[in-house]
């Protein structure tokens, strides 16, 4: 079954003194083009997390965050307490008579009186954060697979479309020959000169051989069994379905060449118009 390289997860944890919240976003791309926002504390972590990404995603423009919210009063800044009485002691000595909570004002606003603790990983922290990060990853996963199925449908509706307006197309077949015998007789008859029948029937099957598309249709049938058969495949095959693509697209160019014919041509216009919108979300499948 296919997956779309679009999605969308999220997963939250409320921890006792902290929330943290994962989001995974991902568009389509043709390789992987990973970008992750965290809080620095957690940044010696990022090479391994990127790696369990690509390996869960494996392609798309993904952006994945981590969000740390406090919740609680646990903080990290906390008064340099020696350099505040330091500051104390030598206003004290300018400032006769001072109020003490004057001074302490003054002190706490001074450089250095306040200072900020580079906070450590918590390992019971992280492993709980590394399961809501494994839960965004699998609801991403989720979204993209649900998302793969609505293009399959798509799909599978553009090739049936396909194969019927190539079924259209050689029921014109017999038509479309009986109109260039009845050209080639009339401009025969126009230039007034005696012809050999055995020699025209010969020419004419030799030319109608060349506008034959019977090879065309096999080949255009073949290809849209195969992309049916990709797409109920397990692997991610956004690439060999765009291959695939290609092909049909070759085998309908060519029927049109070979149709000299205003209906058949027709159609031919409205199998490329088919086959247009599959190539539009091939670019989305995974």
């Amino acid at each position: 079954m296919i997956q779309s390289m679009t999605g969308f997860g999220k997963a939250t944890l409320q921890l006792p003194t902290k929330k943290i919240t994962v989001e995974v976003k991902s568009l389509n791309s043709k390789g992987l083009d990973l970008n992750v926002r965290m809080p620095s504390v957690y940044r010696e972590m990022e090479l391994g997390l990127r790696n369990e990404i690509a390996l869960k995603l494996e392609r798309g423009k993904i952006d994945f965050s981590v969000f740390i919210e406090m919740t609680g009063e646990q903080t990290s800044t906390k008064v340099n307490v020696p350099i505040v009485k330091a500051y104390i002691a030598q206003m004290r000595e300018v400032i006769n008579n001072a109020d003490e909570t004057e001074l302490m004002k003054m002190a706490v606003r001074m450089p250095d009186a306040l200072k900020t603790e580079r906070d450590e990983i918590d390992e019971n922290d992280w492993a709980e954060i590394q399961k809501v990060i494994t839960e965004g990853l699998v609801n991403i996963h989720n979204f993209r697979i649900d998302e793969g199925k609505s293009l399959e449908k798509e799909f599978q509706l553009r090739i049936a479309n396909i194969r019927q307006f190539m079924d259209e197309t050689l029921a014109l077949d017999s038509e479309r020959i009986a109109n260039v015998k009845e050209r080639l007789q009339t401009a025969i008859d126009e230039l007034k000169v005696n012809v050999d029948e055995n020699r025209f029937e010969q020419e004419l099957i030799y030319y109608l051989e060349k506008l034959d598309i019977t090879e065309e249709k096999v080949r255009l049938t073949n290809h849209l069994d195969y992309f049916l058969e990709t797409i109920e495949g397990t692997e991610a095959n956004g690439r060999k379905l765009g291959f695939i693509t290609q092909e049909m697209g070759r085998e309908i160019n060519t029927m049109g060449s070979k149709a000299n014919h205003a209906k058949m041509q027709k159609l031919v216009v409205l199998m490329k118009d088919e086959l247009e919108k599959i190539k539009e979300q091939v670019l989305n499948v995974l």
